[in-house]
């Protein structure tokens, strides 16, 4: 064996999740056609979600200070991140680009192994490991891993040479998508329906504009190149009557509204994680946070099974738990392709949901959705409100002085959190203290929601390393034991 893993693709989720693996203790090698990082600005920002990660990683101070906001929207109507509980902010205008180089950076710190120049050819899985035929700078050869994890983007070799399927529908149209300099645009931040389509325009950190123009009835192409910024900017004046040809193109691309997503995210020793498992249109900037928390949701269960320290069946929760995840990715952002990128045709329907949308519970169902904030994962029954799902920031006293539940996620290990400071607790958890840290602490503060956050009558608390509750007192129908059991295998 080469490594116990192999990751193919150094996008985002490839990197996240091989720094998960490093912080678990797993060897792993990542393989990258590409010689260098592009530096294209790509995904901007990141949600809620994948902000509380990285802060729960460490990893969010890497990128000092960034614009938040609240603001956000469904389909191109205005939506207030911020009825969820007052602190669900999303991080704006962060280039993909520099989320990469810090996952990177946080990764090979670690001691990952990354090998850029490496493009994967073909893949053999005999049941004990996998064999990837690689061609590298130094020519052709192969490569052993007990598993391989595609994170190799929409057109994914692994995908393909592994077998898996990938149904869904193809793109109808093509939009443009182009970061530009030496024009002055006003802000269209959450994109501007015309009768002819639809254009978008936000500012970019060094006075570069980020502008993306949908001209409904331009047919789909398969492009091997990226198109011409003429291309870009006579569509652009078709549809607002403004000329930016003069502009300085820093970066041009076009993207369609495809959606597919793989039926299975394991297929024997081979998994798939980001826009290797879906593929769908970038509304909300949804796609590269959900391949990220894959990789957080994969990480530590593939380490486990690594190390022999859980059977396969926790491995199979992945796709249990994930591919839900990317259905409902699927279905929001074809919803919001038909409100936001339809003709007059759709303005009933839009004019509709911008009137439910006045109402708290709908706004709240919508944020909650497309933040990822809503996820709730099967850990067993139990009426604690928050069973199954992740972990909000916490403020807590304990024996060494003030902690927070971010911080106590940061190794990347399981928490047992015991609030009343029960010994009896302690003991049933005692035979897995090398793979749970043991936290007895009282919360320091009332959280921004007490009824959802930290009900008054909590008596403890377990959480999984990807951020998840897997376990509360009282509420939970499991015995704690047998929650230890399910999710970091025997003593």
């Amino acid at each position: 064996m080469d490594a116990p893993v192999i990751v193919v693709g150094a996008g985002p989720a490839g990197m996240m999740l091989a720094g998960e693996l490093r912080l678990a203790g797993v060897s792993v090698i990542v393989l990258e056609r590409l010689e260098r990082r592009t530096g294209e600005s790509r995904g901007l920002g990141f949600t809620t979600r994948t902000l509380e990660t990285f802060d729960q990683r460490g990893i969010l101070a890497r990128f000092g200070e960034i614009e938040r906001s609240t603001l956000g929207h469904f389909g191109g109507l205005p939506l207030d991140f911020g009825i969820l509980d007052g602190a669900c902010q999303a991080a704006k205008t962060v280039p993909q680009s520099v989320t990469e180089t810090h996952l990177e950076d946080w990764a090979t710190g670690l001691g990952a192994d990354i090998r850029r120049g490496h493009e994967v050819l073909a893949v053999h899985d005999d049941g004990e490991g996998v064999d990837v035929e690689v061609r590298g700078p130094g020519g052709p050869h192969t490569l052993r891993a007990a598993w391989l994890v595609g994170c190799d983007g929409g057109r994914s070799t692994v995908r393909k040479a592994a077998g898996f399927d990938f149904p869904g529908s193809a793109a109808t149209m093509e939009m443009y998508l182009a970061d530009i300099k030496g024009v002055e645009l006003k802000p269209r931040m959450i994109g501007e329906t015309l009768p002819g389509g639809m254009v978008m325009v936000g500012p970019l950190p060094g006075g570069t504009t980020r502008i993306v123009v949908c001209e409904r009835g331009t047919p789909p192409r398969r492009r091997e190149a990226p198109p011409a910024f003429a291309e870009v900017a006579a569509a652009w004046q078709r549809l607002t009557g403004e000329d930016i040809s003069a502009a300085e193109p820093v970066w041009v691309s076009a993207f369609g509204d495809a959606a597919r997503q793989a039926t299975e995210y394991r297929r024997g020793r081979v998994l798939l994680a980001g826009d290797a498992a879906h593929i769908h249109l970038p509304a909300g900037g949804q796609g590269m946070n959900t391949g990220i928390q894959d990789a957080v949701n994969l990480g530590w269960k593939l380490a486990s099974v690594v190390r022999g320290r859980a059977p396969l069946a926790l491995l199979d929760t992945y796709h249990g738990e994930r591919h839900p995840v990317g259905r409902r990715l699927l279905m929001n952002t074809r919803a919001q392709g038909l409100l936001f990128l339809s003709g007059a045709e759709v303005q009933p329907l839009r004019d509709a949901l911008r009137e439910l949308m006045a109402y708290e519970d709908v706004a709240r169902h919508l944020a909650a959705m497309v933040t990822g904030l809503e996820i709730t994962y099967d850990v067993g029954k139990g009426g604690h409100p928050l069973l199954g799902r992740r972990m909000p920031h916490l403020e807590l006293d304990g024996p060494g002085g003030r902690t927070s539940s971010t911080e106590l996620l940061r190794p990347a290990r399981g928490v047992l959190l015991d609030l009343a400071d029960n010994p009896r607790l302690r003991q049933r958890a005692a035979a897995w203290s090398e793979r749970v840290d043991l936290v007895t602490a009282r919360p320091r503060e009332a959280a921004a929601d007490g009824a959802a956050y930290a009900p008054h009558d909590t008596t403890a608390l377990l959480i999984r390393p990807d951020g998840y509750v897997a376990w509360a007192a009282p509420g939970s129908h499991h015995d704690l034991p047998m929650a230890l059991e399910r999710w970091f295998g025997a003593p």
